[in-house]
């Protein structure tokens, strides 16, 4: 017990990882799912407290920090792990595996630190593990996404470090705790961590690297990818800028904006990573409330929505790895040859919005009251938008062209057995968390004093629901839902897709014209001076024909009337 006790949580799976590489291939995805039970096992029996402090370099540095907030989240990044790992057991990729162990185990222990220097150490962990995911697909475009994807965190990293050092400078002390001063604005420090921790959690503006990368993984990695990189940023923020107000507002935009997109997008997963950013932007408005309600909303909001969007996403990685795409125009009809992914999609479509008796219900509604108990009337209204936006790209779109819609004529197998059994326990655990709710309520940071089903919440979810989803029948019945188009669809990524090689080319092209003309005027200059050298200095020219001996004693009696009127001066 004492042992294990004084293991850091993510530290077996990091090392464990890193033996899988001499585990015959055949075992390896066995062996990450032995390991990922085990590290739950283990952090499921560390008590809260704090462990691991010690000093470097006159820095008092914290390791482990165990309390309700870090407990649940590494529940869940451990669950997600399992899953993940479940449904990557047909996986022969060492690489894939052991990226994945690093990646997971380096998110649980970033949950549990304590100082924001350990933080750093696992956050640029997380960039680094998780992008051979990305890179794993072996295509040119992966590997492009990847790079962009890895700048990106990296930096985000940096920033981190950056705050890290102003707050030491500032404070004497590198100790991961609230930046948020009532009354007053973020320090330094605090701005340079926000700005970090908004990268990661993919902030308006700052999101593409999700929408870029996220599709390019591999099936599985995408799955890995969902679970960890944002909602490590969601609860960073939860412990550092809970009840800074502007992120209210950030909150709101993050939860619009992807709807537009999510709509008109072709390809299915990249819907699925819009939708992603949507509710990212639902845990955002909760932390910005930060009232108790609030905070416990978006942790369970994070916990539910770890697991429905990993369903979501392994539906669709069956159905990338079975037919080879997930653009909409491409599919339909997967229900007859693929019936249990199908179902498993509809569950985790369902969940995402927040049906009654699934998990979204009852974590999404605890956000949208605490927004009505502080009397945010306009943001419990972009809430009650954003929630019928769910419905119409989660729940209706990605079911229907993926497994309905027109029949595209496609016969395939059912997927994988492992792959129907990680959807399948992810699909459980959707009607579980819906269904006994108050297992997950015990677990968040405050005491709960709230029913999510009363006639009020069920009824009003129920009427949204049913808008939204006559909604989308009436769009489609009259043509006026945007047609699928194979196109790809540009947002803030316009800037580096489009304006920036554009300005490039017209930066190479201006000096090009400029280069040219300074060769050009300076090849005459050059050419005049050797035609009037090799005139001066010929035999016929003025400084290189024969002078008589009297013209050369004038000129030098000349020269020395010069010297001495110069040297009398």
């Amino acid at each position: 017990m004492n042992v294990v006790a004084s293991i850091p949580p993510g530290l077996l799976m990091i090392v464990g990882g890193l033996l899988l590489i001499a585990v015959p291939r055949r075992f390896q995805s066995v062996g990450a799912l032995v390991i990922s039970v085990l590290s739950l096992i283990s952090f499921w029996m560390l008590p809260e407290q704090d462990f691991g402090n010690f000093e470097m370099f006159g820095v008092s540095l914290n390791v482990v920090r165990i309390d309700k907030y870090s407990r649940i989240f590494g529940i869940v990044f451990h669950f997600a792990a399992i899953l993940a790992s479940i449904y990557a057991l047909h996986v022969r990729d060492a690489k894939q595996h052991v990226a994945a162990m690093i990646y997971a185990g380096a998110a649980i222990g970033a949950a549990c630190a304590g100082d924001l220097v350990t933080l750093f150490v696992y956050w640029e962990l997380t960039a680094i593990s998780s992008v051979v995911l990305v890179w794993a697909t072996g295509t040119e475009t992966s590997y492009r996404a990847g790079m962009r994807y890895l700048v990106i965190q990296v930096a985000s990293g940096v920033l981190l470090l950056s705050g890290a050092i102003f707050q030491f400078v500032q404070t004497g002390s590198v100790m991961f705790g609230n930046f948020v001063v009532p009354g007053e604005s973020l320090s330094p420090a605090g701005t340079l961590v926000l700005l970090a921790f908004g990268i990661k959690c993919a902030f308006p503006l700052l999101h593409n690297w999700l929408q870029d990368s996220y599709p390019k993984a591999t099936p599985t990695g995408t799955v890995f990818l969902s679970a960890f990189t944002t909602k490590l940023a969601v609860y960073s923020l939860i412990r550092g800028f809970a009840g800074y107000d502007p992120l209210i507002t950030v909150g709101c935009v993050m939860t619009l904006f992807p709807i537009v997109f999510a709509v008109i997008e072709n390809d299915l997963r990249r819907v699925l990573a819009y939708s992603l950013n949507n509710q990212l932007g639902f845990m955002v408005v909760g932390i910005g409330i930060g009232s108790e309600l609030a905070l416990n909303g978006t942790v369970a909001h994070a916990f539910c929505h770890i697991v429905y969007k990993s369903l979501l996403f392994m539906s669709m990685g069956a159905v990338l790895f079975r037919v080879g795409t997930t653009k909409a125009t491409e599919l339909g009809g997967l229900h007859k040859s693929m019936p249990w992914t199908t179902l498993f999609c509809v569950i985790g479509a369902a969940s995402i919005s927040g049906f009654p008796l699934l998990s979204g219900f009852i974590s999404k509604s605890m956000i949208i009251s605490a927004a009505a108990e502080e009397h945010q009337l306009w943001v419990w209204i972009v809430l009650l938008i954003a929630s019928a936006g769910v419905m119409e790209h989660s729940g209706i779109k990605i079911p229907f062209f993926a497994f309905f819609a027109h029949d595209s004529g496609i016969r395939v197998k059912e997927a994988p057995l492992n792959m129907l059994v990680a959807m399948g326990l992810a699909s459980i655990m959707c009607i579980g968390l819906g269904v006994a709710y108050p297992l997950l309520y015990r677990m968040l940071p405050f005491d709960v004093d709230y029913h999510p089903y009363t006639v009020t919440h069920v009824v009003t979810q129920l009427q949204l629901l049913m808008f939204a989803a006559l909604a989308f029948v009436f769009l489609m019945k009259t043509g006026l839902y945007p047609e699928e188009k194979r196109a790809t669809v540009l947002d803030v990524d316009w800037v580096y897709r489009r304006a920036l090689p554009q300005l490039v080319r017209g930066l190479r092209g201006t000096i090009d014209v400029v280069d040219g003309a300074v060769r050009r005027d300076t090849t005459v200059v050059l050419r005049s001076v050797y035609h009037t050298a090799c005139r001066t200095f010929n035999e016929n020219g003025i400084l290189g024909r024969t002078w008589s001996s009297s013209t050369m004693t004038f000129w030098a009696t000349v020269l020395l009337a010069i010297c001495l009127v110069i040297y009398y001066l």
